[in-house]
């Protein structure tokens, strides 16, 4: 998988691959939640972070980003893998290189959630040095929220 910058003239593809990710676990497509699609360069790229995509044959077939939280701190959003490229290492690929984003901008630490049932998730983050620090409720969705302080293994 070739991991890149995201371009503008990816938002399509997407958009898609995250509405099919969310659908994989129960969840919809909620504007409210799903607004900084449409604006990645400047809710991301432009802002300190950054939202990358994986392709394979010049398809999207993964995503993620990293948002700015604080000067120090940094969120990871939006990891998805299309379904039928799933459990082949994209995502741990995708989130290695947001980590190394992280550190390169000069984040100290990362913070990311994941649905109560996206028990994948869950583990890759745990795998990756993320701790659980709490449990809560974000809209309608039960998360499970995690951190990890980065130049530690």
């Amino acid at each position: 998988m070739q991991i890149r910058r995201y371009q503008a003239e990816d938002k399509e593809a997407v958009k898609a691959l995250h509405y099919a990710g969310l659908a994989q676990f129960g969840a919809t497509e909620d504007p409210y939640y799903d607004s900084d699609l449409d604006d990645i360069e400047g809710i991301y790229i432009n802002k300190h972070g950054d939202f990358i995509v994986g392709l394979e044959n010049k398809e999207i077939i993964a995503m993620g980003a990293l948002k700015k939280v604080s000067d120090t701190r940094g969120e990871i959003k939006r990891i998805r893998v299309r379904r039928d490229c799933q459990r082949r290492g994209h995502a741990q690929m995708i989130l290695s290189r947001l980590m190394e984003i992280a550190q390169e901008l000069g984040y100290k630490e990362l913070c990311l959630d994941a649905t109560v049932n996206n028990i994948p998730a869950q583990r890759l983050f745990e795998k990756c040095g993320f701790i659980e620090t709490h449990r809560g409720k974000v809209g309608k969705y039960d998360l499970v929220f995690y951190e990890k302080k980065l130049n530690q293994e």
